[in-house]
Order: structure tokens, then C-alpha cells, then sequence
């Protein structure tokens, strides 16, 4: 079993690495210009090391094990960071060349991903031998992202007490919302409204996992949370079924719930507004690409809502 990490280790890794987000051998022969037998034979050599079984081969084609899944996930946790720091010593240097890895928090609209495609093609035109790596994160894992290292911005909300160890930099974007249930809810039909004899307290609610106590209670009301989802993707499965009542934001309703009929509750019942921000850790060094691209996603992001 590996006990201390070689620099051969290294090199293992970054195959299987290539060879897992390629999601077979083949796929990754041109990734990392290796035949599929020097490939076969360097994944065999890293579960020799690990006393792990990585990934099944064979006629059903390429799966992951459950522990290659784990070593995949710290794998990429490992690179990011290698690559952040590689390209934090070159800044030292002046030299702004290098991988940037950006977060996004995940469900965010589709028009959000265009305008950050937007800035990062703008910063890499502008600056030379420049590579983004975007990846997504669930709501309750961006505040670590961003102070782990293993990332150099997280665009995402958030509600929550800021930490000191995160700078914040404000989108001037707000992403509203509101509690929302299924059209076959009992409470469906009170869009405009709420009887004093309705009681929220009374229906099941969905929580999302890491967003702040504070959104579920509205003056005296509080939301009967049951469960929790990690994502508004998973938040809208559950409000789908007609057992949950469940808060969500406006532009979930016309991106991924367009057509479903979802129902505001009590109109603008439990409404909230979290604003958007890119977030980094206080050891991220905001070199001039970083602050370049900081305020080309909030440039071409404001311009989706105007």
C-alpha cells in the first residue's frame, strides 16, 4: 500500500486522472498521447501501488470502482492545487502564464455560464499561454473551495456571515426568489395569498444543505423543513413530487422549470435576494489576470440582467 508519494506516483496519477475524466482508455490515448496498452499497463501499475481496484475493463466498457470514484475526486483536488500554486510562483516572477481554475456554484442559469465564457475568452486573449479549467461546486462546498486552495475564484451566492479568510467581490448582480410548491400541491391555490387559517407550519418543506436558518422563517412563519437536497436541481426534483414546498430562485423558473407549472405559495411568501459574488481565499494572490477576470465576469453578467 503507498505510504509516501513519489514522483512516479505522480506521473500514474495523472493518467488515470486523464483516462477517468475521458471516461475510458481510448478516449484518453490522445489526451496523453500514450497507446492503450502503455495505459493499461501504467492503471495497472497505480492499483498495484494503491492495493486499490480503480475502474473495471472489459466488454461492458469502462466503470469506475467506487474507490477510484474517491481517488479520482482527491486526484483532481491534488492537480488543481499543484496548478494553482504553479501559477501563483510564476506571478512572483511576473509571469502570468499557467492554469486558472474557476468555480461555479452549481444550478446557476445558463445565461451565467455564457457570460463567464464570455470573460474568459476575453482574459485569454488579452494574456498570453493563459488555460481556464471551469468546474462546478454544490452550494455548501464553495466557501471551502475557495479557502482550500484548490481553486483561484468561486462565482457563486451567498448568504451566510462572511468569513474573514474569504474577500468577497460583489457581481452588483441579486438572484431572487421564493417558496414555490407543485401544481398538484394543496397549496397550489394560494398563489396571492395565504389564509390565516393556512398554516405553512402544517406542509413538508425541502432544505438546501449550507444555505443560512434565516430563509426559512418569515416574520412569525416558519417552514416545516423534513429533509434536505444539496442543490436547487435536487430541491425542484423534490418540489416536482407534490410532497414538498420548497424555495427556489426566479431563474430556476425559466431555465430548467420552464413549462412545469410550478406555483409561487403566498406570492411573495418567505422571499429572499442573495447576491452573486466571486470569491477567493485570502492566500489566493489576485495577480492582473485574476483581477482581469473578475471584472469581465461581472461586466458581461450584469449585462445578462439588464
Amino acid at each position: 500500500m503507498l505510504n509516501r508519494l513519489q514522483e512516479s506516483d505522480i506521473k500514474l496519477l495523472r493518467v488515470f486522472y486523464a483516462v477517468a475524466s475521458c471516461n475510458g482508455f481510448t478516449a484518453a490515448e490522445p489526451v496523453l498521447r500514450m497507446q492503450r496498452p502503455n495505459i493499461s499497463a501504467a492503471i495497472k501499475k497505480l492499483e498495484e501501488r494503491l492495493d486499490l481496484v480503480l475502474c473495471h475493463r472489459g466488454r461492458g466498457g469502462f466503470q469506475m470502482t467506487k474507490e477510484g470514484e474517491v481517488v479520482f475526486q482527491e486526484t483532481k483536488r491534488i492537480f488543481n492545487s499543484f496548478d494553482n500554486f504553479v501559477f501563483n510562483l510564476k506571478s512572483l516572477h511576473d509571469d502570468y502564464s499557467g492554469h486558472i481554475t474557476l468555480v461555479m456554484m452549481a444550478g446557476l442559469p445558463l445565461s451565467y455560464h455564457l457570460a463567464v465564457s464570455k470573460a474568459v475568452k476575453s482574459t485569454m486573449k488579452k494574456f498570453n499561454d493563459i488555460h481556464v479549467n471551469i468546474q462546478t461546486r454544490l452550494y455548501n462546498e464553495v466557501e471551502h473551495v475557495a479557502l482550500s486552495g484548490e481553486c483561484h475564484l468561486v462565482l457563486s451566492t451567498y448568504d451566510m456571515v462572511k468569513p474573514e479568510s474569504v474577500t468577497f467581490h460583489p457581481v452588483e448582480v441579486t438572484c431572487s426568489g421564493r417558496l414555490y410548491c407543485a401544481p398538484s400541491h394543496a397549496l397550489a391555490k394560494y398563489r396571492e395569498g395565504l389564509p390565516s387559517s393556512v398554516k405553512i407550519e402544517d406542509y413538508p418543506a425541502i432544505g438546501i444543505s449550507g444555505l443560512s436558518s434565516a430563509n426559512y422563517i418569515c416574520e412569525d412563519t416558519r417552514m416545516a423543513i423534513q429533509t434536505f437536497s444539496d442543490s436547487y436541481d435536487a430541491c425542484l426534483s423534490a418540489i416536482m413530487t407534490g410532497e414538498y414546498v420548497g424555495l427556489l430562485p426566479d431563474y430556476v423558473l425559466s431555465n430548467q422549470a420552464a413549462g412545469l407549472g410550478l406555483v409561487p405559495v403566498g406570492k411573495s411568501l418567505f422571499e429572499f435576494n442573495h447576491d452573486l459574488f466571486v470569491m477567493n481565499g485570502k492566500n489566493t494572490r489576485l495577480n492582473p489576470v485574476l483581477r482581469h477576470l473578475i471584472k469581465e465576469i461581472s461586466y458581461f453578467i450584469q449585462q445578462v440582467d439588464k
